[in-house]
């Protein structure tokens, strides 16, 4: 295999590093092979690629998608993030919790964010380039949204005075969806 694979304890949550190879030329990484992916569990046809470039204290998010839900593969390709998930599943024994992680583009991790989870992200660097890889469609009507700032989930972003979308700043509290 050409990465190694963390399991979250938010169940079906993956961490993935791909093997990276350096020479005098520079790096090279395959950031994704659908076979591969699918030896670990990753069975989703991924049918849209999304790229976002953010500044410095951007938090996007939390987001998911209303059914037919989501799933995402993301990584920067640009900067640093803090990548954070939340489990909306209300039948799950971690509902409502979260697991924050930095991703970078010198650390080349990946986060697997399958169903029914919330997905955000903070950037830490003076600019990030995201790519998310998603299971959906884009769709404005089934595009969800959790306050970034919910007490009750309680994320320790990195940040006190970030910058939001209007949307962002308008989203719901978990508890209310």
């Amino acid at each position: 295999m050409n990465f190694n694979v963390e399991k979250s304890d938010l169940e079906g949550v993956l961490l993935i590093q791909p093997t990276v190879h350096s020479d005098s030329r520079g790096r090279f990484f395959e950031s994704f092979q659908k076979e591969r992916y699918k030896e670990i569990g990753i069975e989703e046809e991924f049918v849209q690629d999304n790229q976002s470039v953010s500044q410095k204290n951007t938090i996007r998010g939390l987001h998911y998608r209303a059914a037919p839900e989501q799933a995402k593969l993301v990584r920067v390709i640009k900067g640093e993030v803090f990548d954070v998930v939340v489990d909306i599943r209300k039948q799950s024994l971690t509902f409502g919790q979260w697991r924050g992680y930095t991703l970078s583009d010198s650390n080349y991790l990946q986060i697997y964010i399958p169903d029914g989870f919330a997905h955000g992200f903070c950037v830490l660097s003076d600019t990030a380039e995201f790519l998310y890889k998603v299971s959906e469609y884009y769709s404005a009507e089934k595009e969800k949204g959790i306050m970034w700032n919910d007490p009750d989930i309680s994320i320790n972003w990195p940040t006190s005075n970030p910058v939001l979308s209007e949307k962002d700043k308008t989203n719901p509290a978990l508890k209310d969806i």
